[in-house]
């Protein structure tokens, strides 16, 4: 196959391929931004991959980072624009599941090749658009099928993190896995014990937020994934209900981590545990933890303003659309019109300060003027009276 004619992407990086081969090396375009390309998709990242050397890539280039040049990767720097370059590998010894024990500089492609995941990960693109595929890769994509390259028990065992990856890849392309590549999956899933959390949740994530999420969230559970994923072991049956919300994806992370705190049935403080567990952000935990409460609000039929207000109003639109997913009923239409018409989203938007609440009481700062704020505050939100400084001056006189 030839790629006629290459994406802006792959053009403006040819000026590097064409001078690692004018000093006698071979260089190609390699990975998912040939995968991605060929799919018609944006390509995010352009890697490339040479016979070269990292020595000889300093050679060549005068602008230069050792990215990670114990791995074989440098960075080159050429205008305005840099590429990291990373010389064929091969890789050995995983004795921690993740990373190589040793990493051997080759020159040959397909032995590079030969090491990565996948099958559509596995193909490379010259200077003229010559698509090298030396495992079928082009099949796959055609057929859309994730498969691993070689022996898929031997890809899992140099990085286990990678049967993550088969479904994170499945559920933003909408390809199935491969028999033989999911049963490897299934028999090795306990291997996702040894890879740190923060990895795990990184492509959860980023399958849980894609178009066609479920397909890959199905097999995140068939294959036993889930069983060692924290605090979602023995938890199989709750975790397929997410799937009864059909073809409905999530916009964001915090929303997703809520829909699944709502399926597993969890508590303010075990969600909070399991937000923990899988190492969140604390801001995606706070706006997490505020959203499954609303939702939990509207699951009753609380539907207050002062404790939507408390829980953020930010979050709102979001816990509307998780009701509509399970299919909470109440009169969206006059809820929305009630909380757009709360006049502030925090206490920094009152018209008054509590620096202004002493001088009008004649006061020393003390408790007293936390408690006139939090009064002011939820009249103006429940609309008991205007935020203006006029307004909010007389109302706290006539009830302090």
């Amino acid at each position: 196959m030839q790629i006629k004619q290459l994406p802006a992407d792959f053009k403006e990086a040819l000026p590097v391929l064409e001078k690692i081969e004018q000093a006698g090396f071979e260089a190609y375009f390699v990975g998912g931004s040939v995968r991605d390309h060929i799919l018609g998709l944006p390509i995010h990242d352009v890697d490339i991959a040479t016979s070269a050397y990292p020595k000889e890539i300093k050679e060549i280039f005068k602008r230069t980072v050792d990215t990670g040049i114990q791995h074989g990767t440098v960075t080159v720097l050429m205008g305005d624009d840099s590429y990291e370059i990373t010389t064929f590998r091969t890789e050995s010894g995983y004795q921690d599941f993740r990373r190589p024990d040793k990493v051997t500089f080759v020159r040959s492609l397909e032995d590079d090749l030969k090491r990565r995941d996948f099958t559509i990960n596995a193909l490379a693109v010259d200077c003229n658009g010559n698509v090298i595929d030396k495992f079928d890769g082009l099949q796959d994509l055609d057929k859309k099928i994730i498969r691993a390259v070689g022996k898929p028990e031997e890809r899992f065992h140099e990085d286990a993190l990678r049967m993550m990856r088969a479904v994170r890849f499945q559920a933003q392309l909408n390809f199935k896995v491969e028999v033989k590549t999911a049963q490897a999956i299934s028999d090795n899933a306990p291997l996702l014990k040894k890879i740190a959390v923060e990895r795990i949740r990184e492509e959860f994530i980023k399958m849980m937020i894609s178009q066609t999420w479920q397909a890959g969230f199905d097999d995140f559970l068939k294959l036993g994934l889930s069983q060692f994923c924290p605090d979602f072991s023995n938890h199989k049956t709750e975790l397929l209900d997410l799937l009864k919300i059909n073809d409905q994806i999530f916009e964001d992370e915090d929303q997703a981590w809520s829909a699944l705190g709502f399926v597993l049935n969890l508590n303010h403080q075990e969600f909070n545990k399991l937000l923990r567990d899988w190492k969140v952000s604390n801001k995606t935990r706070e706006t997490s933890l505020n959203t499954l409460n609303m939702l939990h609000l509207f699951e009753n039929q609380d539907l207050d303003l002062w404790n939507i207000y408390k829980l953020g109003v930010g979050n709102f639109e979001r816990v509307i659309k998780l009701c509509q997913m399970f299919e909470i009923e109440f009169d969206y239409t006059k809820l929305k019109e009630q909380v757009n018409n709360i006049p502030i989203k925090n206490n920094h938007d009152l018209a008054l300060t509590g620096k202004d609440v002493c001088e009008i009481l004649d006061v020393k700062p003390g408790p007293i003027i936390g408690k006139s704020m939090s009064r002011i505050e939820r009249s103006v939100v429940e609309g008991n009276v205007s935020n203006n400084f006029d307004d909010l001056r007389h109302y706290l006189l006539i009830n302090q």
